[in-house]
């Protein structure tokens, strides 16, 4: 599902950006809400799917779907010009964004009503649990 909601956010980060344009620099009401309310989808879906997805290719997802869709939709709606370079490096963006579907992993959500699945999902990550024993070390010598 959380799949969904990134695909979902990087479509509705087309609609923003186009709202951006049509908005005139947010001098134009209705194309100004309308890209309001899209930004907040979007970015609460983007924010629901990096539950699980590493954030890393969340990101890179979510920015590439939003640049490919953009672009595309550039072309079609805006007559901008679709020349050979424009559309390969489109396919490498698209390919990229695959690549990184394959090789991520997800984490799993946590169990509500698991103590030991909350209590895991508020520890500091390891290389914070080594920093704080040292300075624990530190202070026990007095340095």
């Amino acid at each position: 599902m959380q799949w969904v909601f990134l695909l979902l956010a990087g479509f509705l980060e087309v609609g923003w950006t186009f709202g951006l344009k049509y908005s005139e620099g947010f001098t134009q009401l209705i194309p100004s809400m309308i890209t309001v309310v899209l930004l907040a989808a979007s970015f609460m879906l983007f924010a629901r799917a990096m539950r699980t997805i590493e954030i890393g290719v969340a990101y890179a997802m979510f920015t590439g779907i939003g640049t490919v869709g953009t672009v595309i939709a550039g072309i079609l709606v805006l007559n901008e010009p679709a020349d050979f370079w424009r559309l390969f490096f489109i396919a490498l963006l698209v390919g990229g964004i695959v690549g990184l579907k394959l090789v991520s992993k997800e984490k799993p959500l946590p169990e509500k009503g698991n103590p030991t699945a909350e209590a895991n999902q508020d520890q500091e990550p390891s290389f914070m649990n080594a920093v704080n024993s040292d300075n624990k070390e530190r202070e026990k010598v007095g340095i």
